[in-house]
């Protein structure tokens, strides 16, 4: 029934009650039917709304249940992928690179050849060393049997045999010394003759124009020095005889090789001049490349012979000092002091040849693991400083994921904690993992403390590559057989930590103990409520 047009209706929401006040007859009279009907259907809709909302449930409370599951806690970090195996591989002593077999990029087999420095220089020592080897123990041989007419004999001639051959050695520098100098001559002279304008002046200059300014100023003074030591070289030949003392003759022998290095420099920068010409014709400059290629060749020949009489004379000088040596002791008789002392110089030999075995064995760069090839800074002909990096290898399909843990969260972390990984790379994919190494010492960046732990693939994965982004949620701890509360349903302030319960119709706070938290904001209860328990849901969400 419609309400008088005298009254005015309102709304107490607490109850849903209509009354009916106060006549308002003027506003009444002025409204038509129709705004009376919307009015009235207006008002019903609204007692029904407020009807709802002061009964519904009963209660002015909601509940959580109070759960048994599982619950794991996780720590979430990132990381990046690294190789398990990463070396930086240098030498140690210094050398010429002599070969490089490979490059960055290249799969490398454990044991095989990296790089190779030039060895001829330890061949060369090693032969001399296990020469004296040899004759220390030759000599040991003979002091163990006793001196006798024979040994001695031996000795001896071994001797005169060694002194006989490193004579002949010293009476053939004049002619070694002169054949040197007229290739090296021919070389000069002849070989590029045509090179220099007014070659022996004291103002040589290049036959061609030379766009670099210095090079030209180098080459034309080199020409000069060159002729100097051509003169000084003729000079000291005319006083050269096989019946000069030995030190003189082998100082001849130095100083050639002092001339011939001067030489060579020469002819390097001509090589260089040639190569910066700018107004040959191809005939020309084909013609002049050819003259200073068969120069430096004969040069190279010259050294060669000059080097091998010098390595001679040395290998030479000491079997003399060995036969000599052998021949004293033979003499003297084999004491048992000599014995011993010989014994003693032949380990002193051994342990001299060993030594140079590996510095040759050194002078190879070996990988010692299968990998790949990151970095190759080595180049043939470059020298090589010992200690300096020269090539770096990884692993090629055995990596780990490195990470940086919060202190905060480190001492929930222990080796063995399995690990879900995910890769920007590898969109929608898990990778399990697991902790196997935790730095004990800390990592201080920006004032920030942090501990470096390191996981690794349970199963391999060709895929993975060194410096992708990983995303870690590590497992630390699980409790299979937990009471679970939603972390809203928990109070936490100063008094302690509780949850709400109804008793008898009354609000009553429960403590609580928590354990650990999974991400998903459930919380274990440790003690304080039973399985089944309805708490109340403080926090108003819904589950």
């Amino acid at each position: 029934m419609l309400p008088d047009r005298g009254e005015l209706l309102y709304i107490t929401k607490g109850h849903g009650i209509i009354q009916w006040i106060k006549p308002m007859k003027k506003i009444l009279t002025a409204w038509s039917r129709k705004k009376i009907i919307w009015t009235v259907a207006i008002v019903i809709a609204l007692v029904g709304v407020f009807y709802y909302l002061g009964h519904r449930g009963g209660s002015k409370y909601q509940f959580v249940s109070v759960t048994r599951g599982t619950i794991t806690e996780v720590v979430s970090v990132t990381g990046n992928t690294t190789p398990i195996k990463s070396l930086d591989l240098s030498f140690q002593a210094g050398g010429t690179i002599a070969a490089v077999y490979k490059e960055a990029g290249d799969s490398v087999n454990a044991g095989g050849t990296l790089v190779q420095l030039d060895t001829r220089s330890l061949q060369a020592q090693l032969a001399q060393a296990q020469a004296a080897v040899d004759a220390a123990q030759a000599t040991l041989q003979n002091l163990q049997a006793g001196p006798t007419p024979q040994n001695i004999q031996v000795s001896q001639a071994a001797l005169a045999t060694a002194n006989q051959t490193l004579a002949n050695s010293y009476t053939g520098i004049p002619n070694a010394v002169t054949d040197a100098y007229a290739k090296a001559t021919d070389a000069v002279r002849n070989q590029i003759g045509t090179v220099y304008n007014n070659p022996d002046t004291n103002n040589p200059t290049l036959a061609f124009q030379v766009n670099n300014s210095q090079l030209v100023n180098d080459a034309n003074a080199e020409r000069v020095k060159v002729g100097v030591e051509l003169g000084a070289w003729q000079s000291e030949i005319a006083a050269l005889s096989p019946s000069l003392s030995t030190s003189t003759l082998y100082g001849a022998l130095q100083k050639a090789s002092a001339h011939i290095s001067v030489i060579g420099a020469m002819l390097n920068t001509d090589a260089n001049a040639i190569v910066s010409t700018s107004n040959l014709s191809t005939v020309a400059l084909t013609a002049y490349k050819t003259d200073i290629t068969n120069a430096i060749t004969e040069i190279n020949g010259v050294t060669s012979a000059i080097t091998s009489i010098e390595q001679s004379i040395a290998s030479e000088n000491a079997a003399v000092a060995q036969a000599q040596a052998q021949l004293n002791v033979t003499l003297a008789g084999s004491t048992a002091e000599a014995i011993a002392a010989q014994q003693a110089q032949v380990e002193q030999m051994q342990a001299n040849a060993q030594s140079i075995r590996v510095n040759i064995a050194n002078a190879t760069l070996a990988s010692p693991i299968n990998g790949v090839v990151t970095v190759q800074n080595a180049k043939v002909g470059q020298v090589a400083v010992a200690g300096q990096t020269v090539t770096s290898i990884i692993t090629a399909d055995n990596f780990e994921v490195d990470t940086y843990v919060p202190e905060t969260d480190i001492g929930k972390i222990a080796i063995g904690n399995a690990v879900d990984m995910t890769f920007d790379a590898f969109q929608g994919e898990t990778f399990p993992g697991k902790v196997f190494y935790i730095d004990p010492a800390a990592t201080i960046q920006s004032g920030v403390v942090d501990y470096l732990v390191k996981i690794s693939f349970v199963k391999p994965d060709s895929r993975i590559k060194s410096g992708l982004t990983a995303n870690l949620d590590i497992k630390t701890q699980t409790d299979a057989n937990a009471l679970i509360l939603p972390q809203f349903a928990i109070v936490q302030n100063a008094s302690g930590t509780y949850v709400d319960v109804l008793q008898n119709g009354a609000e009553t706070q429960i403590p609580v103990t928590l354990g650990i938290r999974d991400q998903d904001g459930n919380v274990e209860i440790a003690n304080g409520v039973t399985e089944g328990e309805q708490v109340i849901n403080v926090g108003l969400k819904t589950q």
